[in-house]
Order: C-alpha cells, then structure tokens, then sequence
C-alpha cells in the first residue's frame, strides 16, 4: 500500500437540522445535514402516496396494454 496518499480521517459529531447528532468518522472536518433517519418521513413511517390527477393510474392503464411505437 502506498504511503501518504490516503485521506486522513476524523471523528466527527454530525448534526441535523431536527436536533439529532450522532458520532462518526469521515474525511471532513464538519457534517451538517437538513434531514437524517430520525426525522425523514420513511423511516418515521409519515410517509404519504400523493396521486395527482389520477397519474398511477394513467401510468398503469398505458402499460397494461402495451408499450405504444411511434
């Protein structure tokens, strides 16, 4: 392995934007992040299926017959 030419690694304390932190190792000496796994709605489980206009079924009534060539 080569000498000097890997990143050295530090022991940072991420924060989010909810409040939570959490310790981990990474090349950059600061991580900032707008939303983790305590706060995004899938792993919340607030996760909402929004239909607009009816486009999953349209997507659905298009391909059930076949893909259409031009």
């Amino acid at each position: 392995m080569k000498q000097a030419i890997h990143p050295e690694l530090h022991e940072v304390t991420a924060h989010c934007a909810c409040g939570n932190s959490f310790t981990t190792r990474t090349t950059l000496p600061e991580i900032r992040a707008t939303i983790c796994s305590s706060c995004h709605p899938f792993y919340t489980g607030e996760q909402k299926f929004l239909d607009t206009a009816g486009r999953i079924e349209k997507f659905e009534k298009r391909f059930k017959k076949g893909i259409k060539r031009a």
